[in-house]
């Protein structure tokens, strides 16, 4: 049995990720995630772009713990604030992880912002890192509109105010199979699963 590590902290990407890799179909990977292994110092977010962050957290955790590794960085693209807060999304209001902070900045910043100028995308890019072999990395977009208000519990960070294209609901009002089966994450752990397949071998 090959065991892979989803190296990421936040409990709701932990379960959407988890989600999706069983969903796949991979038999014979067994899903870890960080509270599994023993800790290790972690790298701070400080790459320009959601791959550079997503690679070194990856590659940081197969280093650490011996074990292929995926991890993954994401967040919110706002046409109207000419593409952020983008890999500041987590702690767009100053603080790390405070969600009803950061979203409530962001629908403050769009106030005079007319509907129509409202598109923005969710955009994840996902790594795998093999200890002294390969690294993978891959991207999922879906894009969609920043709405007035908050609606739904279904989701986590900016979900309840982000409609997808094509919907009327907001991403935190679709089911958890609606979601990863459209969502950035979703989009891009489906293109890892090939090279996650490999590691059965």
């Amino acid at each position: 049995m090959t065991r892979l590590l989803l190296a990421t902290r936040n409990a709701g990407k932990l379960v959407e990720l988890r989600r999706i890799v069983e969903t796949a179909d991979l038999g014979g990977l067994t899903v870890l995630g960080l509270a599994d292994v023993p800790e290790f110092p972690e790298v701070p977010e400080t790459g320009a772009t959601f791959a550079e962050n997503a690679l070194a957290k990856a590659r940081d955790a197969a280093a650490a713990t011996g074990l292929p590794a995926v991890a993954d960085d994401s967040g919110l693209t706002v046409d109207a604030l000419n593409g952020m807060p983008g890999v500041l999304s987590a702690r767009w209001c100053g603080k790390h992880g405070d969600d009803v902070a950061n979203l409530e900045l962001l629908l403050g910043q769009l106030g005079d912002v007319p509907d129509e100028r409202r598109g923005a995308a969710f955009v994840c890019a996902a790594a795998l890192a093999v200890p002294g072999g390969a690294e993978t990395v891959v991207h999922g977009e879906w894009p969609g509109r920043i709405i007035r208000a908050p609606r739904g519990t279904n989701g986590f960070g900016y979900d309840p105010i982000f409609v997808p294209e094509g919907e009327e609901r907001s991403s935190a009002e679709l089911s958890a199979g609606e979601k990863d089966a459209a969502s950035h994450r979703g989009r891009a752990l489906r293109a890892l699963v090939p090279h996650l397949a490999a590691l059965r071998v």
